[in-house]
């Protein structure tokens, strides 16, 4: 067998082989004789999923654990029990952490384990969001086109269609602007939403061309995405604020904005956050720069992984290819009425349509919708290893730009700088392009 190099060489841009590992974790009930394996997720539906799985054979027992989402704690949670040698076999991690965890050892390289039948279920716009030089470390779950999500009743009242194009959006802000209402606000702690806008006009902040790490946050297509958005706070046609919190809620309960900008997934989100708006929501496909070549990015969207830890990593695998590509798991995820995920395998699309409740978007079929947006995402975009830290710095220049200190651009030239260091402590080979 031939010797595997080091952590930190293993992959020419410096994604790490993980270590082999100790134990599941203790708990539940499994048939005599089965597999045990433990399972960590945010995700909504995951209990569902997994109780469907539990009924559909007895080789393998998976043992749930609901865990807060990566900002709320799970991922140091993830983090502090690899350390301890007691991480789940399977645990769930967003697409821009992937790279972060395969360089930390959490997520073990599964390469091997992804054979030819579940690669080809896969979306490959997906599969090469998990895939650094040829290697595969965690397994797409969906993947989740921006789209528009907008008030019928609203846009109606202002005389609205869904702007096609950023031109158009301009124009749409200017008719809403009153003394209460915006057409949108601008999430100022919102840096993967726009990641997900700069990623659809051509930026590319990351690639791992030539061995290295190279870092190119602003970009051009990053620098027209900034200076656009820029325009609008400056002229008052957008509300500049966090979204995740109470004041982003108010806006969208009040009906102060018009629109949000986000991934498939915020369908369901919104479904229970909100059952009073029932009929008066649509989605409609995200404006373009280029109506000739259209393009989205995504926006959300989560991965599997069986970590360093796992005993038994093929009986993982065999229940990540069930979650990911079986119609029964869709169904389950889906029967827990908060989830509109977009499946990374298109052959469950249908299933999504079917199992998905269309009365709140008054009978939309927001899947199609989703389904044309997902063959625009624009292949070729790489998540940095430590974007949880890139992220804060970017939103904290958001923030200062919304109070009128600095602007969007400064925003994106100091996450950059702040991102540098960061790679260089974990020793990866990089070089910075800077405008």
């Amino acid at each position: 067998m031939p010797v595997r190099p080091s952590r930190r060489t293993v992959l020419a841009a410096g994604l790490a082989w993980p270590l082999a590992a100790a134990c599941s974790s203790p708990g539940g009930d499994a048939p005599r004789g089965a597999t045990r394996i433990t399972f960590w997720s945010a995700l909504r539906g995951s209990q569902q999923v997994v109780d469907a799985f539990n009924r559909s054979q007895n080789r393998i027992h998976v043992v749930f654990q609901q865990i807060p989402s990566g900002d709320q704690g799970g991922y140091a949670k993830l983090s502090n029990a690899v350390r301890a040698g007691n991480a789940p076999d399977v645990a769930t991690i967003e697409y821009p952490q992937v790279p972060g965890f395969a360089i930390d050892g959490v997520a073990r390289d599964i390469t091997d384990l992804v054979g030819d039948r579940l690669r080809a279920k896969l979306l490959p716009q997906a599969l090469r969001l998990t895939t650094f030089a040829g290697r595969v470390f965690t397994v797409p779950l969906d993947v989740e086109p921006m789209v528009l999500h907008y008030r019928t009743d609203l846009f109606a009242q202002h005389g609205l269609t869904p702007p096609r194009t950023w031109d158009d959006f301009t124009a749409a802000a200017r008719k809403v602007r009153d003394d209460r209402r915006r057409l949108v606000a601008f999430a100022t702690d919102g840096a993967t939403q726009f990641a997900a806008v700069s990623w659809q006009a051509g930026a590319q902040w990351f690639d791992t061309a030539g061995g290295a790490w190279n870092v190119s946050l602003a970009d051009a297509a990053t620098r027209r995405v900034a200076g656009y958005w820029q325009g609008l706070i400056d002229e008052g046609l957008v509300f500049a604020n966090g979204v995740q919190g109470r004041q982003g809620d108010a806006q969208i309960g009040q009906g102060l904005v018009l629109a949000r900008l986000s991934g498939a997934w915020d369908a369901g989100a919104q479904m229970k956050a909100r059952p009073g708006q029932k009929g008066q929501w649509a989605i409609a496909p995200l404006p373009q720069w280029d109506p000739a070549h259209p393009a989205v990015g995504t926006h959300g969207g989560s991965t599997f992984a069986v970590t360093r830890d796992s005993a038994h990593p093929e009986a993982a695998m065999e229940f990540i290819e069930w979650q990911v590509s079986h119609p029964d798991a869709l169904r389950a995820r889906l029967s827990s009425g908060t989830s509109s995920q977009y499946p990374a395998a298109p052959d469950l699309v249908e299933v999504g349509r079917k199992a998905f409740d269309r009365r709140y978007y008054g009978g939309q079929d927001i899947y199609r919708l989703f389904e044309a947006e997902a063959a625009k995402i624009r292949d070729g975009w790489t998540w940095g290893p430590r974007m949880s830290a890139t992220q804060r710095v970017l939103q904290d220049g958001f923030a200062r730009a919304s109070a009128g200190q600095g602007t969007l651009l400064d925003a994106v030239r100091d996450a950059q700088r702040a991102t540098m260091p960061d790679l260089v402590a974990l020793g990866l080979a990089t070089t910075e392009h800077s405008s």
